[in-house]
């Protein structure tokens, strides 16, 4: 696993400025180990000076133990290191703060001041010391004007370019991951996010589906189920007084269950239907809705009746006793002319319209109006006051069927309007715009 910024930052698990307890041993280490350095050079110091040796040793011990600090003030390393140069001693403390210095957040013209710093510091004590050696050897080595400070240099690079250098590495090292932890991090989140808004996504397309297979279910059921039972009332009012008309009754009962049992299979037959889309080439991501959508309409584009289906529709409910009347305003062009949600969806505005009519209004007058208006289609039903003298079915009502309406002609941005009329009756109004397939 990727291990990120937050188990370092976890309460407990900083000790002072050491982020980890390996750190805190090994800084540790690292100054007993200088401070231990500096004592012993610091002796060495205090007898080439003349003073006591224990104060040399504890000044030496002190010094060394400067790199304790090394991680939070590096800048006081160097310059500690930098101070006690002239004495020759911080050799360790000098490398290992530069390569601190370098690897820290501290800002790079700083560190090439300290770093310049040190290295004169260096290189004067490196020239010094060497030219005291030669002139203790000065009858058996004679060399020349530029052979001290040519090696001063070349010793002095040797001892502070590599740790800087090296600094340098493991700081853009260490902010390259830091940077990287930092996207993994946002990536994760956004991919939480993306996770919670697919879910949603697909939360809703299960939720469409559902409302469109009740829809459809209400429409197929209602319908039918209705002109059957108002079929049947009147089949038990007039068996005994007119016998004919009564077979004419039974057999519409029949041929409208038959037709409600073939449009619930043609429909569960698409519900059930598992299309095998070929695989593209480069395939593209879908939005869930998109998708929930496209099933939709081609669910509803597959199978269903449509405009030219309605002269059928209210023959049935003047079988059924309504006095059903049909306009048709303009023209409505070769069949097929409309795509077939548009269509399906006008055909069903109109039978729920017809059905609520047989439930609450029985005997009343009906007028359904079709108006072919280029851009869009209208279609309104409207009906007068209930016949008194008409007798009632029983039909129940669920309060779906104006809902239904509304939810299929919104989906296909159009407007639905319904509502009582002045005369006591009952208006249905729709109009869907019409799109190019």
């Amino acid at each position: 696993m990727t291990a990120t910024g937050a188990d370092r930052d976890a309460p407990g698990a900083r000790t002072w400025w050491w982020g980890r307890r390996r750190s805190v041993v090994l800084d540790g280490g690292l100054a007993l180990v200088s401070a231990v350095e500096c004592a012993a050079e610091g002796v060495s110091f205090a007898g080439r000076a003349g003073g006591p040796e224990a104060l040399g040793a504890l000044l030496g011990f002190l010094v060394g133990s400067v790199l304790l600090v090394r991680r939070r003030w590096p800048i006081t390393v160097v310059l500690v290191s930098i101070a006690v140069a002239p004495a020759e001693m911080g050799f360790l403390m000098g490398v290992v703060g530069l390569y601190t210095l370098a690897a820290s957040e501290v800002p790079r013209r700083y560190t090439a001041v300290l770093a310049g710093m040190a290295t004169v510091a260096v290189f004067v004590v490196t020239a010094v010391e060497m030219r005291r050696d030669i002139a203790a050897q000065a009858d058996d080595f004679d060399p020349s004007t530029w052979y001290v400070p040519v090696m001063a240099l070349f010793m002095t690079l040797g001892l502070n370019a590599p740790p800087v250098l090296f600094g340098l590495y493991i700081g853009a090292r260490r902010r390259l991951m830091e940077s990287l932890r930092e996207r993994a991090d946002s990536l994760e989140q956004e991919l939480s996010l993306l996770a919670d808004r697919a879910e949603q996504r697909a939360q809703w397309a299960r939720q469409e589906e559902r409302r469109r297979i009740a829809r459809e279910m209400h429409d197929v059921v209602a319908h039918r189920v209705s002109l059957m039972v108002v079929h049947a009332a009147a089949l038990q009012a007039v068996a005994l007084k007119d016998p004919q008309k009564a077979v004419r009754n039974a057999a519409l009962v029949g041929d409208m269950g038959r037709q409600a049992l073939t449009e619930l299979r043609e429909m569960l037959g698409v519900l059930r239907e598992e299309a095998v889309p070929a695989v593209p080439a480069a395939p593209e991501a879908v939005p869930l809705a998109a998708v929930g959508r496209a099933a939709a309409a081609a669910a509803e584009a597959a199978a269903g009746p449509g405009l030219d289906a309605v002269e059928g529709l209210c023959e049935e409910s003047r079988l059924a006793g309504a006095a059903v009347e049909l306009v048709v305003l303009g023209e409505a062009g070769e069949p097929g002319a409309y795509p077939p949600e548009v269509e399906r969806t006008a055909y069903r505005v109109v039978q729920e319209a017809l059905t609520n009519v047989h439930k609450h209004a029985p005997g009343a007058a009906v007028v359904v109006r079709l108006a072919h208006r280029g851009g869009e289609v209208a279609m309104q039903v409207e009906n007068g006051p209930s016949d008194a003298g008409a007798a009632d079915a029983g039909l129940p009502s669920g309060g779906n069927g104006l809902v239904g309406m509304k939810e299929r002609v919104s989906r296909l941005g159009g407007v639905f309007v319904s509502g009582p009329t002045d005369a006591g009756g009952f208006k249905v109004s729709a109009v869907i715009p019409v799109r190019e397939s």
